[in-house]
């Protein structure tokens, strides 16, 4: 079972600054609840260390991520592999007459049991994180 979701939010401030925040990888995976820990490259690909509380996963999983695609500052599509799924994200950013609409979109792939139920579960938490994590970082009210 594959899991996808889209979702939308505005802010109150220009393209480039979300562009700033949503281009960097580490302050992507910082926005993500079940990343113990990650560590960008020196060629713009991350390491994402997940903790999933699923019950055939014991251990940290090692997430390998890279931008697919990049159009500053409207859009950016990455993926991450490893044994136990495969993530691919996409960012697009529109200006609005009040800011900027991010549009998310993830599909989920999972190759273990469990990983799917628990991204399917948990992926509306995850788009909030992402959106606080913004808020905080430009210093706006969500």
């Amino acid at each position: 079972m594959t899991v996808r979701v889209e979702r939308s939010f505005e802010l109150p401030v220009d393209r480039e600054r979300v562009w700033e925040f949503i281009a960097d990888p580490g302050k992507r995976a910082g926005a993500i609840s079940v990343v113990s820990d990650y560590t960008v490259h020196d060629d713009g690909s991350a390491t994402w260390r997940l903790d999933l509380p699923i019950p055939v996963v014991n251990r940290t999983i090692g997430v390998e991520t890279e931008d697919e695609e990049r159009r500053a500052p409207e859009y950016v599509r990455f993926v991450g592999r490893s044994k136990v799924m495969k993530v691919i994200g996409e960012h697009e950013l529109t200006e609005t007459d009040e800011g900027t609409r991010l549009t998310n979109r993830f599909v989920v792939d999972g190759s273990l049991p469990g990983v799917e139920r628990f991204f399917k579960r948990n992926l509306d938490d995850e788009m909030q994180n992402l959106e606080q994590a913004l808020a905080d970082d430009l210093g706006v009210e969500v």
